[in-house]
């Protein structure tokens, strides 16, 4: 299959994808039924779903339930989307208003309980391999975020916490992406395990360059106010890095005031403005665009068991191009 062929077929599938999303979130309750679409509606990457229909292209990419296995990852990542964003008080999302900003917290968790159920339901048509594949990827889900909002344990080391955080939360459901799509994609258990091994480092790829774009970009190229993160105190690398200078004796003074003000009231607009800005030039932010670049490597070298072509080239490419995104 020619590159061009390629792309056309997945860009067919994704269409598919993108109707079988819309009638899955359909409601004949009016409230439900706005709610539910608000995010689809804002559109989204699909790497998600992109990611299994390019695995399943491993294989013969023929079986119809390669459509509904990424409509089902979609589903759980708008799903779990509405609740981070009434955890982190996000404001916006994919360009628009959060689902709580809109219609309040408490409808923006039953909403995505609801999307989570819409979800299991699709699942089940798909096997009882995948059920058991997406409860324990929904487990992952729910222990990262649990986690990320404790804390490391005493002693621990708050960056390898964090480290297994993003593996946990963000991570686990992209390993599950490439996996679903290899299973139906009828690949043998070498290539499954390949691309299950590229998704959960791609996964920590992508969140370590989420990191720097919430210091780094604009709010139209993350779909996030910048400095969201920080505003609501969530932990991101270049804030651990920095403590850990702090901790170690490494930190100049000008790094005590920064931790400082990070740790203080950022719901000014000029005080989180300028801690942005103190961060943008800070080498803690190099140090996790270095960390993002890395993790992108290590997993396109999970690569190795494919057959050359243009199926890998492209798995390749994601790669460069979440690396390229922290750049």
């Amino acid at each position: 299959m020619s590159d061009h062929a390629l792309a056309d077929r997945l860009a067919g599938r994704l269409a598919q994808v993108d109707a079988t999303l819309d009638a899955a979130v359909a409601s004949t309750d009016a409230l439900a039924d706005d709610a539910s679409r608000h995010l689809i509606a804002a559109g989204g990457k699909r790497f998600r779903p992109l990611l299994t229909l390019l695995a399943g292209e491993l294989g013969d990419g023929a079986d119809p339930r390669l459509v509904d296995a990424a409509v089902v990852v979609e589903l759980t990542q708008v799903a779990s989307l509405y609740h981070d964003d009434v955890m982190d008080s996000a404001p916006v999302r994919r360009g628009a208003p959060s689902v709580h900003s809109v219609w309040g917290n408490t409808v923006a968790i039953l909403v995505g309980d609801l999307l989570f159920a819409r979800a299991s339901a699709l699942v089940a048509g798909l096997g009882p391999e995948a059920v058991v594949l997406q409860s324990r990827t929904f487990e992952r889900m729910c222990l990262g975020q649990l986690h990320e909002t404790t804390g490391p344990a005493a002693g621990a080391d708050a960056v390898e916490h964090y480290l297994q955080v993003l593996s946990d939360k963000t991570a686990s459901l992209l390993a599950t992406s490439a996996r679903l799509g290899a299973m139906f994609g009828g690949c043998a258990d070498d290539v499954i395990d390949a691309v299950t091994g590229y998704g959960e480092k791609v996964g920590v790829a992508f969140q370590l360059a989420d990191d720097v774009l919430d210091v780094a970009s604009s709010g139209d190229e993350s779909g996030k106010t910048p400095g969201t993160d920080l505003r609501e105190h969530v932990p991101t690398m270049p804030v651990l890095l920095l403590r850990r200078r702090v901790e170690r004796g490494e930190a100049t003074p000008s790094d005590i005031d920064l931790l400082a003000r990070l740790d203080g009231d950022l719901s000014d607009d000029a005080a989180l403005s300028a801690v942005v800005a103190d961060l943008r030039g800070h080498g803690v932010l190099a140090e996790t665009r270095e960390l993002a670049v890395r993790w992108a490597r290590e997993a396109a070298a999970e690569l190795a068991p494919l057959p050359d072509g243009p199926v890998k080239q492209a798995f390749d490419d994601l790669a460069t191009a979440l690396a390229d995104r922290a750049v």
